[in-house]
């Protein structure tokens, strides 16, 4: 698995799940080019991962897909997504992002887009001042919440809230938070297009919509239709 060698002892645990799912015979993923811990070139490891929409992060090949293989180390998480970028790489582009780690790649694939946030974080000094956490590491993780800045794609129903610039400037919101989100939201132009307005915390903000053009531009370069489908 992709890591530095000398990331705290912490990680340690996922290192060993790593190993233990990479033991034995290669195995290969849903994409038959590839072989987790391949090695290139020498000294180069490449390792193959998926987010799906909750925003949980597995080892791309992992049979089962849910809470109970999913990576949980929420520092490995904060180190992970810290690190993940568009991937420029010219290999694997069906993996559309990549976490580089040292000398490992981590190729990178998603049901939508690899930023999820999972849950509101509220202020501890008493402030306005909320954020969004993502990918399950908590507080290791979080972003400022622009209420007006929120975005729903009335074709889908998923909100999204900007992101990292580095892995795209936007991220999805989880769909028990999003759920959450829209009994806030008002649709002033009908239904059929974007809401134009959200209430939260006692105020009414009216929605910029100014994500969607780089939304558009990040689903259409996940190109989610052409992965595999996953459970």
């Amino acid at each position: 698995m992709g890591m530095l060698p000398a990331l705290s002892a912490p990680l340690r645990p996922t290192r060993a799940l790593v190993r233990r799912c990479l033991s034995g015979p290669a195995h290969l993923g849903p994409f038959s080019d590839y072989v987790q811990g391949q090695s290139p070139a020498p000294n180069v490891r490449e390792y193959f991962y998926y987010i799906d929409h909750q925003g949980m992060l597995f080892l791309d090949d992992a049979k089962m897909k849910n809470f109970t293989s999913c990576i949980k180390e929420q520092k490995f998480l904060r180190f992970f997504f810290n690190q993940l970028r568009m991937n420029d790489t010219e290999r694997y582009p069906e993996f559309p992002f990549i976490s580089p780690c040292g000398r490992e790649r981590n190729f990178v694939r998603c049901n939508d887009l690899p930023i999820v946030f999972t849950h509101v974080l509220a202020p501890s000094d008493g402030s306005s001042n909320f954020k969004l956490s993502y990918n399950h590491a908590g507080a290791l993780l979080s972003t400022a919440f622009d209420p007006h800045l929120l975005c729903m794609l009335p074709g889908t129903g998923r909100v999204y809230h900007p992101g990292p610039a580095r892995s795209g400037g936007v991220g999805l919101v989880r769909s028990a938070l999003a759920i959450e989100f829209s009994r806030g939201f008002r649709f002033d132009k009908g239904e059929t297009m974007p809401p134009t307005h959200f209430q939260w915390e006692g105020e009414t903000y009216k929605l910029t919509n100014e994500l969607v053009p780089a939304l558009l531009q990040m689903r259409g370069r996940c190109n989610m239709d052409a992965h595999p489908s996953d459970t």
